[in-house]
């Protein structure tokens, strides 16, 4: 929505121009008001609210709501309450939007159970040709609506994110889409990894996965996210079709233990990312991959129980490795980082991740940094009591490319953290920072009179810092009062509510994304 310059510099030129009258100075502009505003102006401002917010904008005036419901606003739509607040009261209002309001003009919907029938289905394929990103929530799901007369549905999709119930069977809805989704090159399969805490509870396996992957046959990116009944059957099920796979994503699937991984890399040359952080993976099945004939470069087996041999065997293996997540494991340990760092397969290493690895010392770690740490944009080491700040300011100094810097442990330490001195290393060395969580206990943190200053520095140098956390506490309240003095109100936040995480680094972070 590109504003003209000549209105920016008229509107410039007359604000400069002041009046004197009998009653003191007067602007040409003391009766203006938002009201004057051209209508592509108004367009570009209500562009930076959410639909909530533009929804109350509508109802000021005639003119405000014309340009609130311009189709140029409504481009990304989430009608679920939970995440939008924006609420549908029936199918006539929904069906009324999609042909008024959305159009040609929508890329992205979200829809919740109750609005995810065959009429809505029909009308986006009818009145939305350029839709290309679906979400289609049945978490909450005891019923599924009647799919038996769908005869259409979106044939643009490039990206389709189904959120599973635990206990409705989707086969009577996925086979009236399979012929229209063959474009897909993204796919999400949300399970329900949060409430699997009953073992004793039978599972279903709600989708079937092998009739899928023979429907999406140009899948780049596939995300199967906590889902309680995937095994390593589902893996080779996708990987004997989709051989344009590049991003394999199966986090908190914990039936999956790694016996189809050799076949997996052998189908998929192209598969660069394999993210496994939760799974049951067998140190047996992990030896037998071929590592020096794949392409994978990010890998994560963060809390897997992969055995010191295995992750020795596996990273020295590894030619070009630049993101590693591998934290949460007790078979990490200096052996390994040794390992690694004399075979030279860390050379291309730009994100680390080893939080709570209790058997890592700071004397390995130092070393392995002393050598790498210049490579590195993300480094997480949190999680460790035995890693302080004195660790930290050693290293500060070799990390001028990072970009996430993720320290500290929740637990209270016997010792203080001198975080003065921290903020001032930080501000020194790594100007390209963007991320930063520290998660040390308030109750540790040390700080000065001085802090204000330190804080100062960090803001001032650190131009790109879009996200810094702590712990909610004395200094929390300091450094977001600071900043948001200078107008940067969105950047300090708390644990509670915020985590920094390497994964911003992922070539396919974007495409990994889902709500």
């Amino acid at each position: 929505m590109d504003i003209p310059t000549d209105v920016w510099g008229q509107l410039a030129l007359e604000a400069s121009q002041v009046y004197l009258t009998e009653g003191g100075v007067r602007s040409p502009f003391a009766s203006t008001t938002i009201e004057k505003l051209p209508d592509k102006v108004l367009l570009n401002i209500f562009s930076y609210l959410s639909h909530r917010e533009i929804c109350r904008m509508a109802t000021v005036c005639k003119r405000w709501r014309m340009v609130a419901y311009d189709t140029r606003l409504w481009t990304h739509v989430s009608l679920r309450p939970e995440i939008s607040g924006l609420h549908v009261g029936s199918l006539e209002s929904l069906l009324a939007l999609i042909s008024i309001r959305f159009g040609p003009s929508l890329r992205y919907i979200e829809l919740p159970i109750e609005l995810i029938t065959h009429t809505v289905l029909h009308e986006l394929a009818a009145k939305c040709p350029n839709l290309t990103h679906m979400l289609l929530d049945f978490s909450t799901a005891m019923q599924l609506h009647d799919f038996s007369e769908m005869q259409a549905f979106p044939t643009k999709l490039r990206y389709l994110c189904i959120c599973l119930s635990e206990v409705i069977f989707m086969e009577g809805f996925m086979r009236k889409i399979y012929n229209f989704i063959n474009g897909l090159e993204i796919l999400h399969l949300i399970g329900t990894y949060e409430k699997i805490e009953e073992e004793e509870e039978e599972i279903y396996e709600v989708i079937n996965v092998h009739k899928l992957k023979s429907a999406t046959p140009n899948l780049r990116v596939i995300n199967l996210y906590g889902i309680n009944f995937v095994d390593d059957s589902h893996i080779d099920a996708f990987s004997s079709n989709c051989i344009q796979l590049e991003c394999l994503a199966v986090n908190f699937c914990n039936k999956v233990t790694g016996s189809t991984m050799k076949t997996l890399f052998q189908r998929s040359r192209r598969l660069t990312c394999l993210l496994m952080n939760g799974c049951n993976l067998q140190s047996e099945y992990v030896m037998q991959v071929e590592w020096e004939k794949s392409s994978i470069q990010e890998l994560d087996v963060t809390a897997t129980d992969l055995s010191t041999e295995c992750l020795i065997d596996m990273l020295t293996r590894i030619p070009n490795l630049r993101f590693l997540s591998a934290g949460q494991i007790n078979g990490f340990n200096d052996s390994v980082l040794k390992a690694w760092m004399e075979s030279g397969s860390a050379r291309n290493l730009v994100a680390l991740d080893v939080d709570s690895s209790d058997n890592l010392s700071d004397e390995a770690l130092h070393r392995f940094l002393s050598r790498h740490g210049s490579q590195l944009w993300g480094l997480v080491l949190s999680g460790m009591p035995h890693i302080t700040d004195q660790l930290w300011q050693s290293v500060l100094q070799l990390l001028t490319n990072a970009k996430i810097l993720i320290m500290g442990t929740q637990e209270r330490l016997g010792v203080n953290i001198h975080v003065d001195q921290l903020m001032d290393g930080i501000a020194t060395h790594c100007l390209n920072l963007e991320r930063l969580e520290l998660r040390w206990d308030p109750e540790n943190l040390r700080f000065s009179d001085k802090s204000q200053k330190a804080i100062d520095i960090l803001r001032v140098k650190c131009l790109k810092l879009k996200c810094l956390v702590l712990s909610d506490g004395r200094y929390y309240e300091i450094v977001k009062a600071n900043f948001e003095r200078a107008d940067r109100t969105t950047v300090v936040r708390t644990s509670t509510n915020c985590r920094v995480s390497n994964y911003y680094l992922l070539s396919n972070y974007k495409d990994l994304i889902f709500n």
